[in-house]
């Protein structure tokens, strides 16, 4: 029992030794001195003011200024067709014919119907004129006198009636002869020869205007006023049309109609904008991207692109003041070149840093460097996205010119 006692005694001593040695080590006064880091060698550029001419973009399509299907308002067989395809036609030129035999025989047996109404109020004229010179000799009863106004006036009547009967005919024969209701381009045809067309329900043909050209956007609520300012004043440089294979459209555009009220369910509202089109470029239902003059454009701070940091969806730069660095945060506009225009956030002459800011926090030393910076220095955590704000087509874009 003695020996097992002196053998615990030993082991408590082991294991209780090495723990006093750490306590003491941890009761010993620290340095409380933080090691100073290095300041962090940075290149900056100077902020400056510069000309930023930039449109806004909106998707948009073309559309025909005036267009028209072609539909028969008699029913009938296509028994001709006087154009070529994809032609333009003049106002009043014949299309299409539909079978004009009844129609020419319903016309005819009209004016027949005519003649003979006319023939029995000729009759019926020369009876009551008979008749009233009887009546003043007292040689016939005044009964007869009276049914004999009645035929005349019954008569005149039937003339009216022929008359309206003639028109009727007249204008279904006009109708199946379908002649092109102003200068266009027709489509192609959506019948041949032979079909069967049923009165406003089969679509012959479509013809639409060409020049000039509507290109119609949509827009929020909140830029009807810039809009409306547009339309009563803009230049040549205002509107610009891009195509769908990204060639600029040359010719100027300008303000044709705003519509009449906002789409409650989405809060937005149709422009069109009217382009000349004399060189038969634009097509209707063409899609392209109509860019407009920004109302921001003019002498605008701008600085190099690659100074730009985005955090959470917001953008910073560091400015340099001394020896030490500033972060601000900064609204951006478009970019032009290899700079981005600054809306808030920079002045005129702020040194911007460009390279090495990575490193750097708000308040942090820093010391300029010396040769060119390397290419490639921004850190892919801190570039910003893609033309560092963010596209948009059917509001107000980035894209500068």
């Amino acid at each position: 029992m003695y020996l097992k006692t002196l053998k615990m005694k030993a082991r408590y001593k082991l294991i209780t030794g090495p723990l006093l040695l750490l306590m003491l080590a941890s009761c010993k006064p620290k340095d409380n001195k933080a090691v100073a880091l290095p300041p962090t060698p940075v290149y900056v550029a100077s902020a400056k003011t510069a000309s930023a001419v930039y449109y806004d973009e909106y998707q948009a399509t073309v559309v025909a200024l005036n267009s028209v299907e072609l539909r028969s308002e008699v029913s009938g067989f296509i028994t001709g067709i006087f154009f070529k395809e994809g032609d333009v036609v003049n106002k009043g030129k014949a299309l299409y014919e539909i079978d004009r035999r009844k129609y020419e025989a319903a016309y005819q047996q009209a004016q027949a119907n005519l003649e003979s109404a006319n023939a029995n109020l000729v009759k019926a004229k020369k009876d009551i004129d008979r008749y009233n010179m009887l009546l003043a000799n007292d040689a016939v009863a005044r009964q007869t006198v009276d049914q004999a106004q009645a035929a005349y006036e019954t008569s005149k009547s039937q003339v009216d009636v022929a008359k309206a009967g003639i028109l009727s005919a007249k204008t279904d024969l006009e109708y199946s002869l379908i002649r092109a209701p102003f200068t266009g381009r027709i489509g192609i045809s959506q019948v041949k020869l032979g079909a069967q067309v049923t009165p406003g329900t089969t679509l012959l043909n479509t013809i639409s205007t060409e020049n000039p050209v509507g290109v119609d956007v949509v827009i929020d609520e909140e830029q009807i006023s810039h809009f409306y300012n547009l339309q009563k004043k803009s230049t040549d440089s205002t509107f610009k049309l891009q195509l769908a294979d990204g060639t600029q459209y040359t010719k100027p555009g300008k303000v044709l109609a705003i519509d009449r009220g906002v789409a409650t369910g989405t809060g937005t509202i149709k422009v069109r904008i009217q382009f000349d089109n004399g060189g038969d470029v634009l097509k209707d239902g063409m899609s392209c991207v109509l860019k407009v003059l920004n109302s921001e454009s003019g002498e605008r701070i701008q600085v190099p692109y690659k100074a730009i940091s985005e955090q959470m969806g917001e953008f910073f730069v560091f400015v340099a003041q001394d020896t030490v660095a500033h972060q601000r945060k900064v609204k951006l506009g478009p970019r032009i070149g290899s700079d981005v225009v600054i809306m808030s956030g920079v002045q005129e002459g702020d040194k911007v840093i460009t390279d090495g800011f990575q490193r750097l926090r708000d308040g942090g030393k820093i010391t300029l460097g010396t040769g060119a910076p390397s290419p490639g220095n921004v850190g892919k955590g801190d570039r910003p996205a893609e033309g560092g704000v963010k596209k948009q087509l059917s509001k107000p874009g980035d894209k500068a010119q």
